[in-house]
């Protein structure tokens, strides 16, 4: 870990500055974007649906990445780490949690849009709920291993914030990353991907998908995929040499994620779009509740 007033190993002062501003920039984006997500589904009835509870689910967890850029970005500015190595093992927690969660939110998503435009049986509250709880419950577990032993959290080359370690290519490591790698990964892409091209196979001879059924998938993919191939690289070689700056940008894109997930699944949506312009504008909020 820097010391106070030194420069971590491999980034200069204006990369390490760089770093930390485009960490900051994608925190309160993301954070500002979910945030105002969230409190539309709590004060507007109209979105208190069992579909929009997977969106506010997604919601919930690209929020909770953000707060942890967030305190990425003050770390990188500060140039060190300052909370500690209990502190680092928290912030690990707490970012894979949340970065599970999204992932696995967006698969719910995905399935849950399938069921209701292609089955025509729509999401009932019990099976909203379990998915839900399903999510955050699998996210809480796998995150937990590396504080058991399977797996560990460690600081990221700049030495600002934690994630699990990738560096020790040692048989823990290896066998935690392909188990949890295929059910938290490859696994929620396949059902995301799926469900969509089900959903234009089914859809696209009456018209055009009433969603977008081409940016989740892709979201996934080059959201998170720079971040696999990092961990496998490490995995079956030696990862010391890839340059510690090449080793950021798979969290810098990862970063971005919130953002795009509140475009697309918030402002993408008419019903939830038109929700964040009620809570927005005050006058309309009145009209609505005299009418």
């Amino acid at each position: 870990m820097a010391e106070s007033g030194t420069l971590p190993t491999g980034f200069g002062e204006l990369e390490v500055l760089a770093v930390g501003t485009v960490l900051l920039v994608e925190a309160l984006s993301g954070l500002s974007l979910n945030s105002l997500t969230i409190l539309c589904f709590c004060k507007n009835p109209e979105l208190r649906t069992p579909s929009h509870l997977l969106v506010l689910s997604l919601a919930l967890s690209d929020s909770g990445i953000s707060l942890n850029a967030l305190m990425a970005a003050t770390s990188s500015l500060l140039r060190r780490w300052p909370y500690g190595s209990e502190g680092c093992q928290v912030h690990g927690f707490q970012g894979f949690a949340t970065v599970l969660a999204s992932i696995c939110s967006s698969a719910a998503i995905a399935w849950g849009r399938y069921h209701h435009y292609c089955t025509r049986i729509r999401l009932d509250w019990n099976t909203a709920v379990s998915l839900v709880f399903f999510v955050w419950l699998s996210s809480a577990f796998w995150a937990t291993l590396p504080l058991l032993g399977w797996g560990h959290y460690d600081r990221e080359p700049l030495g600002t914030c934690c994630t699990l370690d990738y560096s020790r290519r040692d048989r823990n490591f290896t066998s935690f990353l392909f188990t949890m790698a295929f059910f938290n990964f490859l696994l929620p892409l396949f059902i995301t991907v799926i469900s969509y091209r089900l959903m234009e196979q089914k859809l696209g001879k009456t018209g055009r998908p009433p969603v977008n059924t081409v940016l989740p998938a892709r979201t996934l993919l080059f959201g998170w995929g720079p971040y696999a191939l990092l961990y496998l690289y490490a995995a079956v070689a030696d990862v010391t040499s890839i340059s510690p700056k090449l080793q950021m940008v798979p969290a810098l894109i990862a970063k971005a994620v919130p953002t795009v997930n509140a475009i697309n699944y918030a402002l993408g949506s008419e019903m939830v779009h038109r929700g964040i312009w009620q809570c927005l504008s005050p006058q309309k909020r009145e009209r609505d509740r005299e009418q």
